[in-house]
């Protein structure tokens, strides 16, 4: 198997200028020859090199360059922008000393270079990488998507043709040679197929798709009522913490943060004007119920919000239900990564948040409320007022293509726990779980982990992205494993090979 990383070690870039040497003095003769049979090259303290690994042997290389001028420019005879006037120019980054040993020059390799190439000029933002292609490999680059823009240059022996890869190409080329990433995020997921897309809202087809949703959804919840809105979780919230207010009014209640979406709960508490306090403990950290259950008594709260799994820190919540069932008090949960992770029952809340793109498995877009009785005062404003909702059939425009989608994935119950829970206990069992945020008890959905950042460089080089680019993440220094995706058996074997590999050579 190849594997691909960034350069850091003695050995490795000793290895560089022995492939270095071997390509461009000895097959290309650019250079003259010594008795190391080695060669570093002139921009080394400034070059970027991403190299290919077969197991244990640095087998292929390129180096990526941003300073100027770039060796393409005296090619030229000048700066490349003066022959791009057609391309976004704004942040070029030079490629240089692509080279593959003899014994390893096949389509695998390439492609996996080909894949490096892609996520770095993409993630780094340049709007287009140029280089200097050799002549006799013309095919190959224009096959991953570079384009000449002059002619041929060099020696006889040395020919080279400057080429560009633009940004917009990464992502093309990427979907047209199969090198899409495989991810593990906590939504979008994957779909396979959409219907219904030209299907009226008002249509009664519609209506028959649409009751059959909502039925699902109860089914799933033990609800009786579930409001649709088109919108995200957070809205899902907003209208939950709105039809809180109407219920409870000014009487005190009680806020729980143990990440970052508890954290957004009582930020958006705030602007609903609720009258709360909050208990916040530490990312990752398990609430103490009997701490809980001793503030709700001893400042008589009437009502309490929490996120029942914390996708933040993979940290679930749902047991307080349990020491509070004798206790009178208006329970809310966020439930937006826990329902269709794990079976909920949410018979026992006043209202519980869900959307169509998390656990459950289908396209984002959808936000569902639960809730176990038809409210009858609300002052929201329309769209984010749950009475509305509950008095009109569809109050509002529903694509139908994203109800259908939801009434698919909806379909794989309850077999999808199973699977679910499952690939859970995999991923706790695997070689990652040392490197895991917290001990608390988890549920089937992600976890959070603590990794190298120089691994993650290497997933991501090797098209396997982890959820690690949000702000509040990155903050915390924590890349999440969600376990929700359709190639999450096939990506979380890859994953562990790299992952294998990666402790066997960093």
């Amino acid at each position: 198997m190849y594997f691909c990383k960034i350069a850091t070690t003695a050995a490795e870039f000793d290895e560089i200028a022995a492939l270095n040497y071997e390509t461009f003095v000895e097959e290309i003769p650019q250079h003259e020859t010594n008795t190391e049979r080695r060669l570093v090259d002139r921009f080394h303290n400034e070059n970027t090199y991403v190299v290919v690994y077969k197991e244990q042997q640095l087998i292929g290389m390129l180096a990526f360059r941003d300073k100027r001028p770039f060796s393409v420019d005296g090619k030229v005879g000048g700066p490349v922008e003066a022959l791009l006037a057609a391309y976004d120019t704004s942040h070029l980054c030079e490629i240089r000393l692509l080279a593959i040993r003899k014994a390893y020059r096949n389509g695998r390799v390439f492609q996996k270079l080909a894949q490096a190439i892609y996520t770095y000029v993409y993630d780094r933002g340049y709007s287009a990488a140029v280089i200097s292609g050799v002549t006799r490999e013309e095919k190959l680059y224009r096959r991953i998507g570079f384009e000449a823009f002059s002619e041929a240059t060099g020696t006889a022996d040395a020919a080279f043709i400057p080429m560009i890869l633009t940004r917009a190409n990464c992502l093309q080329m990427q979907q047209q040679i199969r090198l899409e990433p495989m991810n593990f995020y906590p939504g979008p997921v994957a779909q396979t197929q959409l219907t219904h897309s030209a299907l009226s809202h008002r249509s009664l087809a519609f209506e028959e798709l649409y009751a059959k949703m909502q039925k699902k959804l109860c089914t799933l919840t033990n609800a009786r009522h579930v409001s649709t809105l088109v919108g995200s979780g957070t809205l899902a919230n907003d209208v939950m913490l709105g039809q809180l207010k109407a219920v409870v009014g000014a009487q005190r209640g009680l806020i729980l943060a143990n990440g970052e979406f508890g954290e957004r709960l009582q930020k958006q508490a705030m602007h609903w004007g609720l009258n709360f306090d909050s208990h916040q403990v530490a990312w990752g950290a398990k609430f103490d119920a009997q701490v809980i259950r001793e503030l709700i008594v001893e400042n008589a709260y009437s009502w309490l919000v929490f996120v029942q799994g914390e996708t933040s820190t993979g940290v679930w919540n749902g047991d307080l239900i349990e020491a509070l069932a004798d206790i009178d008090i208006h329970i809310c949960i966020d439930g937006i990564s826990s329902i269709g992770a794990t079976p909920v029952d949410i018979s026992r809340y006043l209202l519980a948040t869900a959307v169509s793109g998390k656990a459950i498995g289908a396209l984002s877009g959808l936000a569902f409320v639960f809730s176990n009785e038809h409210f009858t005062k609300n002052d929201a404003p329309l769209y984010s007022n749950l009475v509305h909702y509950q008095q009109q059939k569809l109050p509002f425009t529903l694509p139908a293509y994203l109800v259908a989608n939801v009434v698919e994935a909806l379909a794989h119950y309850p077999a999808r726990f199973d699977v679910l829970n499952t690939r859970f206990k995999t991923l706790e069992q695997s070689a990652f779980a040392r490197y895991k945020l917290s001990d608390a008890q988890g549920y089937p959905m992600i976890v959070s982990y603590q990794l190298p950042t120089e691994f993650l460089e290497i997933a991501r080089l090797n098209g396997l992205l982890l959820h690690d680019e949000s702000g509040y993440l990155k903050k915390q220094g924590l890349a999440q494993i969600s376990i929700i995706g359709p190639q999450f058996d096939e990506a979380f074997k890859c994953l562990q090979r790299v992952f294998e590999w990666y402790q066997q050579v960093k």
